[in-house]
């Protein structure tokens, strides 16, 4: 009897149902964002006009350049200046907390309509945000512990550069600089390993520490891989949209010249509003689209992850078979097998029992069992043990 014909693992939706490479991980966004348009433009719009006030209030408590702006400082004092500066950098300090805040909600909410178009399932704005409202306050949890871990960081190299600043003197350079690379590398590192953290705590529906503990389990040993896919996204990402924003600044430079001189005193300040309002909707079009296709590449890849280390693949395949859609998120309610998808669950979070992955020469669900075996060259079915007596030569 021959040995079955090799079967592809099912597509139902935007990936196949096994561990994914690069490029069907980036395809798969690609997908994604484009049969869930109303979710995924709409959350990054959403992130996009919120960053956009943070970014128009930040510059409201700087001052002008310019020569004004020279002047005003030259008649303050020294605690004056003292307290503008401090403000200044507190108003960088919010918009970065506040853009790491957006980034990681956002991040765990547009995980849902991922994670159901992996099934073929569409996701609209409002079920998105159903399915993703209970873990809200988790994410927030989450962007703190992170914003307030990388400040005690900073604070403590600062108090470390301080104070060996005033012991050495200019040799302490020789010090301070191998440890702020130090601490550069660390976060670096750490913010890898912690990139899936928002997509564990929706799918998983696990706390923030938790999150961070499964984020931090299942990127064991794809360290480099996570960091080259980031990567590989955010320099395409940026370099494709500064190609896409260069015909709109080119346009406003070529109205302003061309049209400009026939009424110097009003056309070309309505030219200069109108290339303004052009530039800023085409760039948060851009950022939108940019923003939700890096957001479903991240989810892929936790998605990707929990395949290799946990055979999500097959549960996703006995989900798929059931044939309903239960309105909710695929995975959760999944074990998490920390030994890996062939594991025993010897080291495993959830209960000790084999694992049920499909081993090659059988096409059923469930716990391994041997498959047919091919005619032997004893004449059995089998082919082994050989019969009593004088082996059957073919030919």
């Amino acid at each position: 009897m021959p040995y079955p014909m090799y079967a592809a693992p099912p597509k139902p939706g935007v990936v196949p149902l096994r561990p994914l490479m690069f490029g069907e991980i980036m395809d798969g966004a690609f997908q994604t964002v484009r049969r869930n348009p109303k979710a995924m433009l709409g959350a990054g719009l959403l992130a996009q006009a919120l960053g956009a006030v943070i970014t128009a209030v930040v510059p409201m408590i700087t001052p002008a350049s310019g020569a004004s702006a020279e002047a005003w400082l030259a008649n303050l004092s020294t605690s004056e200046i003292t307290g503008l500066f401090a403000g200044v950098a507190g108003g960088f300090m919010l918009f970065g907390l506040v853009s790491v805040f957006i980034s990681v909600v956002m991040q765990g909410a547009m995980v849902v309509p991922v994670a159901r178009a992996i099934l073929n399932r569409h996701t609209g704005f409002r079920q998105m945000w159903l399915l993703a409202r209970g873990r809200a306050w988790t994410l927030v949890r989450l962007a703190g512990i992170e914003v307030a871990a990388v400040l005690l960081a900073a604070a403590l190299i600062a108090l470390a550069t301080a104070l060996l600043a005033n012991s050495m003197g200019t040799g302490s350079l020789l010090i301070v600089l191998p440890l702020f690379l130090t601490f550069i590398a660390a976060v670096i590192w750490v913010s890898i390993k912690l990139t899936v953290a928002p997509a564990v705590i929706v799918v998983e529906d696990v706390g923030a520490l938790e999150g961070i503990r499964r984020s931090w389990a299942v990127t064991r040993g794809s360290w480099w891989r996570v960091l080259g896919i980031v990567l590989v996204v955010s320099l395409l990402v940026g370099i494709i949209g500064q190609i896409v924003l260069i015909p709109v600044t080119l346009l406003s430079g070529l109205l302003t010249t061309v049209a400009g001189p026939q009424d110097p005193a009003g056309q070309t300040a309505t030219l200069q509003v109108v290339a303004g309002v052009a530039a800023a909707v085409v760039s948060a079009a851009v950022g939108a689209v940019a923003f939700a296709f890096q957001t479903s590449v991240m989810a892929l890849l936790y998605m990707d992850l929990r395949m290799r280390n946990d055979g999500l693949d097959i549960a996703l395949l006995r989900l798929l078979e059931a044939g309903n859609d239960d309105g909710g998120i695929p995975g959760r309610g999944v074990p998490v097998y920390s030994g890996g998808r062939n594991s025993t669950g010897r080291n495993s979070t959830g209960p000790i029992q084999p694992w049920p992955y499909q081993q090659p020469g059988t096409y059923q669900q469930g716990p391994y069992q041997p498959g047919p075996r091919h005619e032997g060259p004893y004449g059995n079915s089998a082919g082994w043990p050989p019969p009593p007596g004088p082996p059957t030569m073919p030919g």
